[in-house]
């Protein structure tokens, strides 16, 4: 394109900040239902030799068993890498009206009921290893930071905050690492220049899809891969689906839908792999071990 005449613009000022690893990128594949889904990722990203992070999952704490649970964290726990389970009951499901109507609200704690609801599955699922929790409301991560600190919940939980929270700036990114956030999910649909900026006001690492569900935009942001972690790095590179069903509350009803989802969603992190390393092969590779800063359960 420069020899052409026509040089893309130039992004904005890299970010010299890494994972611990000094990784300045890390897959992290969601809608992980369960250990059935999770065992099909892994094997998925065994055969594809992509460098899996993190899993995230969608339907909650209460959907699942204590051994589902518990399996999961084995699983984590061998493969060293981080769990994360969504806490619930949330607006979207519960009795009230809005949030049938928007999700803006549908991850939000209605009455302070539900916070404890939260706090319960916050609880439960650390008593079984879990060490990485998904959050959607804000009252609730900042109930978790104060437990987190007078020990009731391990120092070391993630608290990983939801795209349905949303976070579309730096002044929010700030906020919300103030709260107890440590790994913060941004708007699907931010440019590099407004990564860079929550960048510049945030440690934290940054979550973003790369591949957006329907019910979030649907984009699909391959080839923007190496600008946005060049800009916004330390930055996990959520692999969803568009054209796929909503599979919340997960559950055997669904048959084998959600293990071969969860598959898909790691092929499509060979192809931005692929493409990473093709662009800019300068950029390291991240390590397909445990590293100090992931919320690796415990057994």
């Amino acid at each position: 394109m420069a020899r052409l005449g026509h040089p893309v613009a130039q992004a904005a000022v890299p970010s010299v900040s890494r994972f611990a690893d000094g990784a300045p990128y890390r897959f992290e594949i969601p809608s992980v239902e369960g250990p059935e889904v999770l065992e099909a990722v892994v094997a998925e990203a065994d055969r594809l030799n992509v460098p899996v992070a993190r899993t995230s999952q969608g339907s909650g704490v209460m959907m699942l068993t204590d051994a589902e649970i518990t399996q999961m964290a084995r699983i984590g726990a061998e493969r060293g890498i981080e769990v994360n389970l969504f806490l619930g009951p949330r607006a979207a499901w519960d009795t009230g009206a809005q949030a049938k109507l928007t999700q803006a609200v549908g991850a939000a704690a209605r009455g302070n009921t539900m916070v404890a609801a939260c706090v319960a599955d916050a609880l439960r699922a650390c008593s079984l290893g879990i060490r990485s929790l998904l959050v959607g409301d804000l009252g609730v991560l900042d109930v978790l930071r104060r437990l987190k600190e007078d020990g009731t919940l391990p120092a070391g939980l993630v608290l990983k905050t939801s795209v349905l929270m949303p976070l579309t700036n730096a002044p929010t990114a700030a906020v919300y690492e103030r709260l107890g956030a440590t790994t913060v999910n941004v708007g699907t649909d931010l440019t590099v220049p407004h990564l860079a900026e929550i960048r510049a006001a945030t440690r934290l690492p940054i979550d973003l899809y790369l591949e957006v569900p329907d019910d979030q935009g649907g984009f699909v942001r391959f080839y923007e891969a190496v600008e946005i972690t060049r800009a916004a790095a330390p930055v996990y590179l959520k692999m969803g689906l568009r054209n796929a069903p909503n599979i919340y509350p997960s559950g055997g009803h669904l048959g084998v839908i959600p293990k071969d989802l969860g598959r898909e969603r790691v092929r499509r992190a060979a192809l931005v792999l692929r493409l990473i390393e093709q662009l800019d092969p300068e950029l390291k590779r991240p390590g397909g071990g445990p590293a100090a800063d992931l919320g690796v359960p415990v057994i």
